[in-house]
């Protein structure tokens, strides 16, 4: 099941060529702000503006991830499969479609027949 969302903001989100090239990239797998800026030729600030757009309208989570050398940063992901437009009495509306599991919600590991 989706979650209603304000049709125009979500609109307006989508319509920029950066946001979606980001979503596309963090669909794939997750990245971190530094690797997109390095993919899309965007500055970190661009990036994290984008993120933090695409984070508000649930298109997007982050989880920390720590390197062996103690290093902290993020990983993002998108945490949709399908978002759906309408258009009824002059209203623009939109659902969006989550997906099941997210960086946050790592696969079961359970054994086959469990």
């Amino acid at each position: 099941m989706g979650d209603e969302t304000d049709g125009d903001h979500l609109l307006d989100v989508l319509g920029d060529g950066d946001a979606r090239d980001i979503l596309a990239s963090v669909s794939e797998r997750p990245r971190s702000a530094k690797e997109l800026g390095d993919e899309h030729g965007l500055s970190l600030p661009t990036v994290y503006r984008r993120l933090d757009k695409l984070a508000e309208h649930g298109l997007v989570a982050s989880s920390a991830t720590v390197e062996d050398d103690g290093t902290h940063y993020k990983r993002y992901e998108a945490t949709f499969h399908r978002a759906v437009v309408t258009l009824r009495d002059g209203a623009y509306g939109t659902r969006v479609d989550h997906c099941e599991e997210t960086v946050d919600d790592p696969p079961s590991r359970e054994a086959p027949g469990e």
